[in-house]
């Protein structure tokens, strides 16, 4: 089922169970389905177009929301629809782990955020400083990502996450004066690695953890700044190997050169570990896909999208037994009067 708009930027929502107990228009009394939205290039929705009248008007009539479960999971969509999807599949994968019946989800997928955050990580195949990724405009890049972080707080979402590496970039802007609950992928991956209780690999040394990942990624620093918020020393490529090594490997791979990229990241991650790093981990989900799942090294390393989909689990079982709670009191309320 899809909704068009005219438009020459389109984007994608994708929505789980029925949106409310009584029936709505047609456009969404359907069983869930895909609905096609579109942007203009600013990344808005354009409610105001006339073709779109029917999908607000069906907003209003449920109250406002896509979904009214409180355990919605609102996700602004990465680089890619693979990367989305394949975040989408550790929720589900998780959500089955733990017997339970899928999570209910709003996505918001859009073309031209994705050629925005491309072309910036792109951009960084050469090494800048951090000054020059701050100097960097990206006013439009934050507020395509605020027009998706609200239009996710109407739908219905309690939790927003961004299963994006380089969108961490603009968190606290993003998610300023937020209604909702959001997750930081660095944070989920740093109390997930001060819960494990590593141990140095030498001792009366420090916990050191190492970050690998695209240039215009590691300069903006909130890895290493949610690392060290937990006492943790974060160990870096340095520029040598950033140059010989992490570079030329994401060079390799827009040139279809799998075999030399798999090579020279493999390069990398040893220079790291051999600097008595507990683990690595791996903040670009195309460094991530190079290695295949048996690699030894892979083992050494840590997927963030992992922590970041296990800590939205968490937070929706948290939401479902708060909400059986307030149903709890709210009944045992009732009978007492």
């Amino acid at each position: 089922m899809s909704l068009h708009c005219s438009s020459y930027f389109s984007g994608s929502i994708i929505r789980q169970r029925n949106l409310c107990n009584k029936r709505l228009n047609p456009v969404l009394a359907m069983p869930p389905s895909s609905v096609i939205l579109h942007t203009d290039e600013s990344g808005k929705f354009p409610e105001s177009r006339k073709n779109c009248t029917s999908f607000t008007a069906s907003l209003s009539s449920c109250g406002g929301s896509l979904l009214t479960d409180p355990s919605t999971v609102g996700i602004v969509g990465g680089l890619s629809v693979d990367s989305t999807l394949n975040f989408l599949r550790k929720l589900v994968n998780l959500s089955k782990e733990n017997g339970e019946k899928c999570i209910p989800f709003v996505v918001c997928s859009d073309p031209v955020l994705n050629r925005e955050l491309s072309s910036l990580e792109g951009s960084s195949s050469s090494l800048c400083s951090r000054n020059e990724l701050s100097q960097f405009d990206h006013t439009r890049i934050v507020e395509n990502l605020q027009s998706k972080r609200v239009f996710l707080e109407k739908s219905g979402a309690h939790c927003i996450v961004m299963p994006c590496h380089i969108s961490h970039s603009w968190h606290d802007e993003v998610f300023k004066g937020c209604s909702v609950h959001s997750l930081h992928i660095g944070a989920c991956v740093a109390k997930e690695l001060k819960e494990a209780k590593l141990k140095p690999l030498e001792a009366g040394s420090p916990l050191r953890i190492g970050v690998l990942g695209t240039d215009a990624t590691l300069k903006a620093g909130f890895y290493q700044e949610k690392l060290q918020e937990e006492g943790f020393e974060v160990v870096l490529p340095d520029k040598a190997t950033m140059e010989h090594t992490v570079i030329p490997a994401m060079d390799a791979l827009n040139r279809n050169d799998m075999e030399g990229a798999r090579n020279l990241l493999r390069i990398a991650l040893q220079v790291l570990l051999v600097r008595a790093v507990n683990t690595v981990i791996l903040a670009s989900d195309e460094m991530r896909d190079l290695l295949p799942r048996n690699d030894p090294l892979l083992k050494k390393c840590i997927d963030p999208m992992d922590a970041l989909a296990r800590s939205t689990i968490k937070w929706t079982q948290r939401a479902v037994q708060e909400a059986s709670s307030e149903l709890y009191i709210h009944h045992k309320g009732t009978l007492l009067k």
